[in-house]
């Protein structure tokens, strides 16, 4: 009987000592604020750094931000794909109390289309307001 005792105490005060805030994961908000507003950018627009970043990742799926101090560039790579004939959607974009989302989506060539038997290398530049937080992409 002592032993479980001792054991439920131990529980007890290592949950205590587990609820201060050092142990505790930050929180992130999913309630949205608002929507972002964005632009997406052309290869030909995109800041010559931030292309030389692109391309040395383009192989594998990537995701990642860039800022030059005024803007803030949300960018997601779906890696090598066999053919041309790829776009990607913009499903969600918006702002939480503690956080930047982005949701996108890699769209397929139409069954029947006429596609560049080439490899690709699909990616989307987001360009939005620099906001310093974090981004979660979905």
């Amino acid at each position: 009987m002592k032993k479980i005792l001792c054991c439920i105490m131990l529980l007890c005060i290592c949950g205590l000592l587990c609820s201060c805030t050092a142990c505790r994961k930050e929180q992130t908000s999913t309630k949205k604020l608002r929507n972002l507003e964005y632009t997406v950018l052309g290869s030909e627009e995109v800041p010559e750094e931030l292309l030389k970043i692109i391309d040395e990742r383009k192989e594998k799926e990537f995701k990642l931000t860039y800022s030059d101090g005024e803007f803030l560039y949300i960018v997601v790579g779906y890696g090598e794909q066999a053919t041309g004939g790829y776009s990607i959607r913009v499903n969600e974009a918006y702002l939480t109390s503690n956080a930047l989302y982005a949701d996108t989506s890699l769209i397929g060539p139409e069954k029947g289309a006429e596609v560049q038997k080439a490899v690709s290398y699909p990616f989307i530049v987001i360009k939005t307001e620099y906001i310093d937080m974090r981004v979660v992409f979905d």
